[in-house]
């Protein structure tokens, strides 16, 4: 089970952090391939950032520079720190897990960026 926290309304030029914890049946969290991805009404679901299990990133052009992922294998724990937030990353970020052919999706957790 994968819980987001952490969204929320900020102006343009602010900074918000999400976080998104791990539960239940996994006991290697360490191997999982986590990734942060966001959804707007109409659209597909789109890649924002993504963190190996050998701390590798990969981040979407759009927010190169701006956000940054990390991970706590100890709190089963990966973060998506945002900076510099624009109107246009407004969205529902969801976390993703994945292992192999195994794949999992958090609740989501809503990012309004506005003034």
């Amino acid at each position: 089970q994968l819980v987001e926290s952490g969204g929320g309304l900020v102006q343009p030029g602010g900074s918000l952090g999400l976080s998104c914890a791990a539960s239940g049946n996994i006991f290697t969290f360490n191997n999982y391939v986590m990734a942060w991805y966001r959804q707007t009404p109409g659209k597909q679901r789109e890649l924002v950032a993504q963190i190996t299990s050998g701390g590798n990133t990969n981040y979407a052009d759009s927010v190169k520079g701006r956000f940054t992922i990390s991970r706590d294998n100890a709190r089963n724990t990966v973060y998506l720190q945002m900076n510099s937030l624009r109107p246009e990353d407004t969205a529902v970020y969801y976390c993703n897990a994945k292992i192999g052919a195994y794949s999992d999706w958090g609740q989501g957790t809503r990012v309004t960026v506005s003034s």
